[in-house]
């Protein structure tokens, strides 16, 4: 995972490169708590190219987040999203929440 802070906009912009499941959310978890604390963003965006999979887990770590920055004002959006983890997103209904605003098909 990477993230890059846009001081201008007060972006955060994170880059999650690996799949998302049970195994690898507490290290994302920790590392995205430390980002937003340090950084306080007032959005942060998720790009979700490089994820091909994602389980319930990680629609809890995706939630979590979106509660801490939406709790210090920020607001959070989802980006490159693929169809099945939209699907997951849309079962879930994360994305009645956190918006997607580009979608790969």
């Amino acid at each position: 995972m990477n993230s890059v802070f846009l001081d201008k906009d007060k972006i955060l912009m994170v880059e999650i490169s690996e799949e998302i499941d049970h195994h690898t959310t507490e290290k994302l978890r920790r590392k995205l708590d430390d980002d937003i604390t340090r950084f306080m963003p007032r959005k942060v965006i998720f790009d979700f190219d490089k994820v091909s999979f994602m389980d319930s887990a990680g629609i809890g770590m995706i939630i979590g987040r979106y509660k801490m920055v939406n709790m210090l004002g920020g607001t959070v959006e989802m980006k490159n999203v693929k169809k099945s983890i939209r699907k997951i997103f849309e079962m879930s209904g994360v994305v009645k929440i956190i918006p997607i605003t580009d979608s790969v098909a």
